[in-house]
C-alpha cells in the first residue's frame, strides 16, 4: 500500500465521513446493549457554527465515540432550536428590506414567511458540524417546532395550567422595547454604565417648601404617583400626612411612609413609579398607589405620559431636563454608576414594565430539582456550580412564559364572548370546555379566540431530553424507555438556569427521574486579551477557515488543549497549528514503521525485546491513567495524557530503540508487535482525532468492506508493573547522561566509546542504554576512574573516558555548578527535618521521602567532591 508523504485532511476528511454515514455507524435503535446517550444543545435554527460550537460540540464527540468504542449503544440526538425572539427578528428585517411591514400581514401569512426562512437558512449549522465529524444520529435530528415537538409543548402547558402551576395575570415583566416582548429575568444582561444621577425638586402642596428627590431616569416623573420617605427619617417628619406637585405635569401625589427606602441614597426621598420600576410597583401595591404606564410597547410616551408623546424614551429623557432646568426644578445633577438591564436578544435596554401575561409558577417545580443536584443524582463537573445553581434554585422566581411574537407555539388559551377563558390542547377541545363553561352549547370555534402570544422558546427547550424521544405525547415507547435519562449533558454555564435548571424540573415532573446524569459545563472560548469572541468584536475566526486550513482533527485538539472543565478558554491559533503538527508526527511515524522492511529470519534483538516488555506496561499504565481522566471529565488532561503518550514515550523513546540500523531490514516479531501498537494507540486517539486515526487504522492492515475502527472495541488497560516503567525511566536517565556528555564535549553521536558503572543500575536494560547512547561496552567497576567524565543516576556512578576529548577547566567548572546546587538543596531538605512540627505532624511516608532525598542528596555531594578532588 502506497502511503502518501504528507497527510492531507482534505482528501480524507469527506471520504471517512461518507463511508460512515452510507455504513449506518452514526444510527442507534435500542437493543440488548448498556445505552449512552446525549442530546445536543440545539443551536438557533438560523444560526452558523462559532467557536462555542466548535468546543461544546467537539467534547460530546469525543465522549460519544469513546462510550461507542466501549460496545455501548451510543445515540447523540441532534436538532435545532426554533429561537422565537432572534428568529422573528431576522425575518421582520427580511420583510423590511423588501418593503414590507410585519403589522400589515396576517398571523398567517407572516408565519409563511418565517417558515420560507426556515427551510432556506435553518440546519446550515447542522452541515458545519458533519465538518468537525460530529457523530449524530442525524436521523433522529429534530426541530422544536416539529409537530410532535409542538404537540409536547402544548400538552405540558395544558397540564401545568389544570395543576394550578400555569396562571394569567397583570406583574412587572422585563420589556424589551426593541423584540416589543416580555422577556424572563434570566435573558437580561445587566451591564454597568456611565450615568447622571438628577436632583429634582418637587414643591409641596399649599406650601413655598420643596421636597428633592435623585433619579437616574427623569422621563419617568410623568408617571409618578407619590413620592416615599422613611418614617424614622428625622429630615422629613414635618411632610408626614402631606402631598407634593410633581413637575411639569402639576399631578398632585402623597407623601408615603416606607422602611423600604435607603435613607443614605441621594436625598432620602425617593420618586414612586408603580408602572416602571420593580421596587416602586411592589411599594404600589403594598400602598394602593394609582399606576400610570406612559411608555407605548416601542419605548415610545403614549397619552397618559402627557407629554413628549410619541418621543423616544431617551430623547425625552434630554427633553425633560431641558424643560426641568427652565422651570427651575433641577437641582444639581451628578455623575453616577448604575447598573442597566439589556436584553440578551437584542441588547435594548430592558423597560420594566405592567404587562398582562403568563406566568409558571415555580416553587414546587424547583425543590425536587434542587434536591437532586444538592445529593449529586446529578452531577455537576466542576462541583463549583452547585453552589450557583443552589442560589438560583432557593430564590426562583416565577416564570414568565408569554411572549409577544407570532413565531413559535401559540398558548393554547381561548378567549369566551362574554369574558373568562379556557385552557385547551386543541380548537375542538377548547370549544367542548368553553361549553361546558358557560352552559351555552351553540359555541363554536368562530366564537372564541386564541390568545396572541406565543411561549417563550425555552419552554420547549426544557423538554428536550423528553420530548426528542416523544416522552411527553407517547410516555411509555421503546425509546423513551431505553434511552432516558441521557447520559452527558455538555453545555455552558450561562445557560444553567435557563435551560439546564428547567430541564430538571422538567424531568422528575413528568418522568420522576433526572433527564441526564452528568452536566459537564464548559467555559467561554475568549480571545488572548480575555474578551468573549463574537461577530461584533471581530475577534473570533471562522471555524470552517480554520478545519480547510488545519485539519478538523487539529482543530480538535487545538480547542481540547486549553479548556477545562468550567474555565475559560483563551483560543490562540497556535494551538490548533500544535493539532495539525501532532497529527503530522502521528503520519510521519505511521510511515516510518510502514517502510520498515521485514526479514523473516532475524532474531529479536535484546533491546527490542526490553523495549517492547516496557512500552506495553507503559501503555497499559497509561491507558488506566486516561480511563480514570474520562471518568472525571478531564478531557484536557487526557489529550495530554494521549498526547505525551505518543510524542514522548512512543515516537522518542520506543520507535528509536526498535526501530532498525539505517538500510537495514527488522525482524518480523519487532515489526508486529510495533503495529499492534499504533492499532492500540490510534483506537486510544480515535474520539480526539477521528479522521486521521480512521485512515492510519485502514492503512496497518488490509480491512474488509464495513470494517471501520470507530465501531472497534476501545482498548482496555491490561495489569503493568509499575517498578519496570520506574526502572526504564532510571534507565532514559543513564541515556540522558550520555547524551549530556557528548553535547557538553562536543562529540558527534557516531563516535562509540565505553560506558563503566560504579555501583547498582539496571543491567537488564544494558543493550538498549548501548543502543540509544551508541556505546561499544558497558562495563562494572569497583573503584573510581579519574580523569573521566562522570555522572550519577540515583546512587550508581557513570564513567566516561574522553582522553584528551575533555576539557578539564570546564568538567571542573559544570561539577562546582552541581556540587552548589546540591549543597543548596541539601540545607533546604535539614531545614525541613529539624522542623519539629513538621516531623510530628506530617504523615510518615512524607518524612520518609525527605529523608531519602537527604541520603541521595549526601551521597551525591561526596560523589562530586571526590571527582573534583580527582580533576584537579
Amino acid at each position: 500500500m502506497e502511503i502518501p508523504a504528507k497527510y492531507d485532511p482534505t482528501l480524507i476528511e469527506d471520504k471517512w465521513y461518507k463511508y460512515w454515514m452510507d455504513k449506518g455507524f452514526f444510527h442507534s435503535e435500542p437493543d440488548d446493549r448498556e445505552a449512552y446517550t446525549i442530546v445536543i444543545p440545539p443551536p438557533n435554527v438560523t444560526g452558523v457554527l462559532h467557536m462555542g460550537h466548535m468546543l461544546n460540540n467537539t467534547i460530546q464527540d469525543i465522549l460519544v465515540r469513546r462510550a461507542r468504542m466501549q460496545g455501548k449503544n451510543a445515540c447523540w440526538v441532534p436538532g435545532t432550536d426554533h429561537a422565537s425572539i432572534a428568529t422573528e427578528a431576522k425575518v421582520v428585517a427580511k420583510l423590511r428590506e423588501e418593503g414590507i411591514d410585519k403589522n400589515t400581514l396576517s398571523r398567517e401569512e407572516f408565519l409563511a414567511h418565517a417558515w420560507e426562512w426556515k427551510e432556506k437558512h435553518g440546519g446550515i449549522i447542522l452541515e458545519q458540524l458533519k465538518k468537525l465529524g460530529a457523530s449524530c444520529d442525524w436521523e433522529r435530528t429534530k426541530f422544536t417546532m416539529d409537530d410532535n415537538m409542538s404537540e409536547s409543548v402544548i400538552k405540558v402547558f395544558v397540564d401545568l395550567y389544570n395543576k394550578g402551576l400555569i396562571y394569567r395575570g397583570v406583574r412587572m415583566v422585563n420589556w424589551d422595547p426593541q423584540a416589543k416582548t416580555a422577556v424572563s429575568d434570566e435573558e437580561v444582561n445587566h451591564k454597568e454604565v456611565q450615568s447622571k444621577l438628577y436632583y429634582v425638586r418637587y414643591k409641596v402642596e399649599g406650601e413655598d417648601s420643596f421636597v428633592t428627590i435623585a433619579t437616574t431616569r427623569p422621563e419617568t416623573i410623568l408617571g409618578d404617583t407619590a413620592v416615599c420617605v422613611h418614617p424614622n427619617d428625622e429630615r422629613f417628619k414635618k411632610l408626614h400626612g402631606k402631598k407634593v406637585i410633581v413637575p411639569l405635569v402639576n399631578r398632585s401625589v402623597p407623601i408615603i411612609l416606607d422602611e423600604y427606602v435607603d435613607q443614605e441614597f441621594g436625598t432620602g426621598a425617593l420618586k414612586i413609579t408603580p408602572a416602571h420600576d420593580i421596587h416602586d410597583y411592589e411599594i404600589g401595591d403594598k400602598h394602593n398607589l394609582e399606576t400610570i404606564d406612559i411608555f407605548n410597547d416601542d419605548g415610545t410616551m403614549n397619552e397618559k405620559a402627557q407629554l413628549y408623546v410619541g418621543e423616544d424614551r431617551f430623547k425625552v429623557r434630554k427633553l425633560i431636563v431641558k424643560d426641568l432646568e427652565a422651570a427651575n426644578q433641577i437641582v444639581k445633577i451628578e455623575d453616577y454608576i448604575n447598573k442597566v438591564g439589556y436584553s440578551e436578544r437584542t441588547d435594548a435596554v430592558i423597560e420594566p414594565k405592567l404587562s398582562m401575561q403568563w406566568f409558571c409558577n415555580m416553587e414546587d417545580l424547583a425543590k425536587p430539582a434542587l434536591e437532586h443536584v444538592m445529593n449529586d443524582d446529578v452531577q455537576f463537573h466542576p462541583a463549583k456550580f452547585k453552589n450557583t445553581y443552589k442560589h438560583w434554585m432557593e430564590n426562583v422566581k416565577d416564570w414568565c412564559v408569554s411572549r409577544q411574537l407570532w413565531w413559535g407555539q401559540r398558548i393554547p388559551a381561548y378567549y369566551l364572548p362574554e369574558g373568562g377563558y379556557v385552557v385547551a390542547k386543541s380548537d375542538n377541545e377548547a370549544v367542548e370546555i368553553a361549553k361546558e363553561k358557560t352552559g351555552n352549547q351553540n359555541l363554536t370555534i368562530a366564537d372564541l379566540r386564541q390568545d396572541d402570544d406565543v411561549l417563550d422558546t425555552w419552554f420547549s427547550s426544557w423538554l428536550w431530553p423528553i420530548s426528542v424521544f416523544d416522552g411527553i405525547n407517547n410516555p411509555d415507547n421503546k425509546d423513551y424507555n431505553y434511552y432516558y435519562p441521557s447520559n452527558d449533558l455538555v453545555t455552558a454555564p450561562e445557560i444553567l438556569f435557563f435551560w439546564v435548571a428547567r430541564m430538571i424540573m422538567a424531568g422528575y415532573e413528568y418522568k420522576g427521574e433526572k433527564p441526564f446524569k452528568n452536566v459537564y459545563l464548559t467555559g467561554i472560548v475568549r480571545d488572548q486579551q480575555r474578551r468573549k469572541m463574537s461577530k461584533s468584536l471581530g475577534n473570533s475566526p471562522d471555524p470552517i477557515d480554520l478545519m480547510k486550513k488545519y485539519g478538523a482533527d487539529g482543530v480538535r485538539v487545538g480547542m481540547l488543549l486549553c479548556s477545562p472543565a468550567g474555565g475559560d478558554l483563551l483560543f490562540d491559533e497556535n494551538l490548533t497549528e500544535q493539532g495539525r503538527n501532532f497529527g503530522n508526527k502521528i503520519w510521519n511515524a505511521f510511515r516510518l514503521v510502514k517502510s520498515w522492511e521485514v526479514d523473516e529470519t532475524l532474531e529479536q534483538p535484546e533491546s527490542a525485546k526490553k523495549s517492547i516488555e516496557w512500552f506495553k506496561h507503559r501503555l497499559n499504565s497509561e491507558i488506566a491513567n486516561i480511563n480514570d481522566l474520562y471518568e472525571k471529565f478531564r478531557l484536557s488532561d487526557a489529550l495530554m495524557a494521549v498526547y505525551k503518550l505518543f510524542w514522548d514515550e512512543f515516537s522518542s523513546w520506543y520507535l528509536e530503540l526498535v526501530k532498525p540500523a539505517y538500510q537495514k531490514p527488522i525482524d518480523r516479531k519487532s515489526y508486529e508487535e510495533t503495529l499492534e501498537f499504533f492499532n492500540i494507540l490510534v483506537k486510544v486517539l480515535h474520539p480526539i482525532m477521528p479522521f486521521l486515526t480512521e485512515e492510519i487504522w485502514q492503512l496497518i492492515e488490509e480491512r474488509k468492506e464495513g470494517e471501520s475502527l470507530m465501531v472497534e472495541k476501545m482498548p482496555e488497560a491490561e495489569s503493568s508493573d509499575e517498578n519496570i516503567i520506574e526502572a526504564f525511566e532510571r534507565v532514559k536517565e543513564i541515556i540522558s547522561g550520555v547524551r549530556n556528555v557528548r553535547n557538553e564535549n562536543n562529540i558527534p553521536q557516531k563516535e562509540s566509546f565505553d560506558l563503566k558503572v560504579k555501583g547498582d543500575y539496571d543491567k537488564e536494560y544494558n543493550d538498549c542504554i548501548a543502543k540509544m547512547a551508541n556505546l561499544t561496552s558497558i562495563e562494572s567497576t569497583d573503584v573510581k576512574i579519574d580523569g573521566a567524565v562522570t555522572f550519577m543516576v540515583k546512587s550508581a556512578e557513570f564513567y566516561i573516558e574522553l582522553g584528551d576529548l575533555v576539557n578539564v577547566e570546564d568538567e571542573l567548572k559544570k561539577l562546582s555548578e552541581e556540587l552548589k546546587y546540591n549543597k543548596g538543596f541539601l540545607i533546604s531538605v535539614q531545614k525541613k527535618l529539624s522542623n519539629e512540627k513538621f516531623v510530628s505532624g506530617a504523615p510518615e511516608k512524607v518524612v520518609n521521602i525527605e529523608k531519602q532525598k537527604r541520603d541521595d542528596a549526601e551521597s551525591k555531594i561526596k560523589v562530586l567532591e571526590e571527582r573534583i578532588a580527582s580533576l584537579k
